[in-house]
């Protein structure tokens, strides 16, 4: 993008704006992006850091300085799940005779805080706060699958089964009063309150009869929870359970036909990052000095987390661009292979665009590995932007970078 900006006399932001993937749009693959498709606001959204950065970078070189900076931008666009197959996932909530709500989680959470989001999703669903919930996560022998661990599509995928599980378990609540949808519901121990103005009435759970159908997973969990709680016996640990919500939930995908036409994401994430770096000319340095980053996320459920992934993401993008290489035989450990720390780390701006996905739990549709994507191609512009040289191959390493310049200086 940058080659055909700077060979048609346009400023690259302009050429990926005047390019970017909008509503009503056709991929590649045929398929239409009626929504969420937020690429056009990211890059509006940086338009004014851009601007400020273009001004800011020239003011600094004009003395030609030894160390010269450069700004960069660049665009992703991530499709969220299984390529064209199928990506189900699956969520239990159960209520128990003593007033124990237990979320079944199967999507495992390595750091990209899908415990959290989807408790938020799951109680938002059902109307009590998550600070009830107990969890049981990634237990194999007491979950049901929750797809493939990211957290760009646990939030839609599992986000979705969550949901559904809330909502089926608020309609069977609901039902036992013959309350409507804006009941509002509070439980304390065993006391199940239902308000509803003359249809408001509070349930012993301990009176209530025993789910009568559970599947493999349900009579896991009555003899978990009965174990938890100090009892024994198979028949006393089926009366537990009392009511329980299930929610399952695919994205709609299609294969792809002999042309490569069809639908295999259901949404994308979009981004545009752009960074600012400076290069030390005699020594090929790079120093990354700010990123800013707008991430189309759909809805941002938990706006701390999803900034904490696009800080994640650029961290990991810096890694790729300026440090992280593997040689086989001879890269062992941590000592041969270089990752940021903190004190690599540069100022980071983050703006979440939500431009609602439809078929998404609230309109969310996730962000994990989309935050790092468009990192390192914008370090690259930016070191292209400071000292002329197209690198072609990361990690730039000073060395690299050095013979580069050097070949350059040479006319090569």
């Amino acid at each position: 993008m940058d080659d055909l900006a700077e060979r048609l006399g346009l400023d690259r932001w302009a050429i990926r704006r005047v390019n970017a993937l909008d509503h009503g749009d056709t991929t590649y693959t045929g398929q239409v992006l009626e929504h969420s498709a937020g690429l056009p606001q990211c890059l509006d959204a940086l338009k004014a850091d851009w601007e400020a950065g273009l001004a800011r970078v020239a003011a600094h070189n004009a003395s030609g300085p030894r160390r010269r900076r450069g700004v960069g931008i660049a665009c992703m666009w991530y499709g969220c799940g299984n390529t064209s197959l199928s990506n189900p996932s699956s969520m239990r909530i159960t209520l128990a005779r003593d007033g124990m709500l237990t979320f079944f989680n199967g999507a495992v959470d390595i750091g990209q805080g899908s415990s959290t989001v989807l408790v938020q999703i799951a109680a938002d669903a059902l109307g009590l706060p998550p600070s009830q919930f107990r969890l049981v996560v990634g237990d194999t022998d007491l979950t049901a699958d929750a797809g493939k661990t990211s957290a760009s599509r646990q939030t839609f995928v599992s986000g979705n089964a969550a949901r559904f599980a809330g909502e089926d378990l608020r309609r069977k609540i609901l039902a036992l009063a013959n309350a409507g949808p804006n009941a509002k519901l509070h439980l304390d121990g065993p006391r199940l309150t239902i308000a509803d103005g003359e249809a408001s009435r509070t349930i012993d759970l301990g009176n209530l009869d025993p789910v009568q159908s559970l599947s493999k997973h349900g009579m896991a969990e009555a003899r978990a929870l009965r174990q938890a709680q100090g009892g024994v016996g198979a028949h006393t640990q089926m009366q537990d359970l009392v009511l329980e919500g299930l929610g399952t939930w695919d994205p709609p995908t299609t294969g792809l036909d002999e042309n490569g036409q069809g639908i295999p994401y259901a949404t994308y994430g979009f981004a545009a990052q752009m960074a600012e770096v400076e290069v030390d000319t005699a020594l090929g340095t790079v120093k990354v000095l700010d990123i800013v980053a707008a991430h189309d996320v759909g809805r941002a459920i938990n706006p701390t987390l999803v900034e904490g992934q696009i800080h994640g993401g650029i961290a990991q993008g810096l890694g790729l661009a300026l440090m992280e290489e593997f040689i086989p035989g001879r890269t062992e450990n941590l000592h041969d292979y270089l990752i940021p720390t903190v004190g690599d780390m540069p100022r980071i701006k983050s703006i979440l665009i939500e431009d609602p996905e439809l078929h998404g739990p609230y309109g969310a549709k996730g962000v994990g590995e989309p935050a790092l994507i468009a990192t390192a191609p914008a370090i690259l512009s930016a070191i292209r932007h400071a000292t002329g040289v197209r690198m072609t191959r990361v990690p730039v390493l000073p060395h690299r970078l050095w013979e580069a310049l050097r070949e350059k200086e040479a006319g090569r």
